[in-house]
């Protein structure tokens, strides 16, 4: 996929968008809460700041919060954000299915009932945020052999859900790990883009690391050891679980392998304490944010410009 002429490299932040629950329990369509909702001013506001205008991939726990459909409404319609779509089909209507992790990647129900519950979502985000949503992110990253047509046929140019070199086959879900990190067409006729979230390998071996990397899963200690030895590492562009120099690294490579969208993200659970592996007290939120302050600071200096949605859509070329 190509971008216009003069267009250059561009960044995009992605925040999904989502209610509070136990990672490490089953996932149950009950036992949740949208107490860090709270929180999302204040982070709205530093990225105004920063001239950053953000992407909140909202889920329906979130869209049917009044607090936060109050602080998105306000910041899309002043043109300081953007909303789009997160499906979790555990908690969005209609509830058809049966709740276990198979069911819980959205591209593993029938097309049928997929359909019906991003249209449900889709729909009440328009009515209540005010915006017609024009990107989509599965939850779990979750998309299915239907999942390009739906999106199509409900008005999303957009889909971010591929997470390359990840693999979430062993839970029932799906195996980006040969996908491509640049952006491509997922149906050229109907302008649907994929926009795959940026992850990048580092290191002398990094041009083993499509090959090297998924052989060592059953042996995570080697892949943190080649990690720690500085021969291989995965960075994904974010700042749950990754370092702010391993963040730089993974902007170098890249930006030197010509990738015309950076795509960021991490989970707005993480912006209160105690609510996700990330941030477990204020302290780890203060490091949260001097990340992204960072993070943003080096991508000024390589001359990397925010981009949102809209403006990429607008600089995509068909020719």
């Amino acid at each position: 996929m190509r971008f216009a002429p003069g267009f250059g490299q561009r960044y995009l932040l992605t925040v999904d968008t989502e209610e509070e629950f136990d990672w490490t329990k089953p996932l149950d369509r009950e036992r949740h809460t949208v107490h860090s909702v709270s929180r999302l001013a204040k982070f709205q506001q530093f990225c105004e700041s920063q001239g950053v205008v953000p992407v909140y991939l909202v889920d329906y726990p979130i869209v049917s919060s009044p607090a936060a459909v109050a602080i998105l409404r306000d910041a899309v319609a002043a043109g300081k954000a953007e909303v789009g779509v997160q499906l979790h089909p555990w908690v969005s209507p209609p509830h058809e299915e049966e709740v276990n992790e198979r069911n819980s990647f959205a591209g593993n129900l029938p097309a049928a009932l997929e359909r019906a519950k991003f249209t449900q979502l889709r729909d009440k985000i328009a009515e209540t945020i005010g915006a017609a949503p024009l990107i989509y992110r599965a939850g779990r990253y979750g998309v299915g052999p239907n999942t390009a047509d739906i999106l199509a046929d409900g008005g999303i140019a957009i889909d971010t859900s591929v997470r390359a070199r990840f693999d979430y086959s062993a839970g029932g879900g799906p195996n980006f790990r040969d996908h491509p990190v640049r952006p491509y067409w997922l149906n050229r006729g109907r302008g649907l883009m994929e926009l795959p979230l940026t992850s990048v390998y580092w290191g002398p071996l990094r041009q083993l690391g499509p090959w090297l990397y998924p052989q060592m899963w059953r042996a995570p200690r080697l892949r943190g050891l080649l990690s720690r030895i500085g021969l291989l590492e995965r960075i994904p562009l974010t700042p749950e679980g990754v370092t702010i120099e391993e963040a730089i690294r993974g902007i170098d490579i890249a930006l030197d392998e010509g990738l015309p969208v950076l795509v960021f993200s991490f989970h707005s659970p993480s912006l209160a304490p105690g609510y996700t592996p990330y941030v477990r007290n204020e302290d780890d939120l203060d490091a949260l944010y001097d990340w992204w302050r960072q993070a943003f600071a080096y991508l000024a200096r390589r001359q990397v410009r925010p981009t949102t949605a809209s403006e990429l859509i607008a600089a995509v070329t068909l020719a």
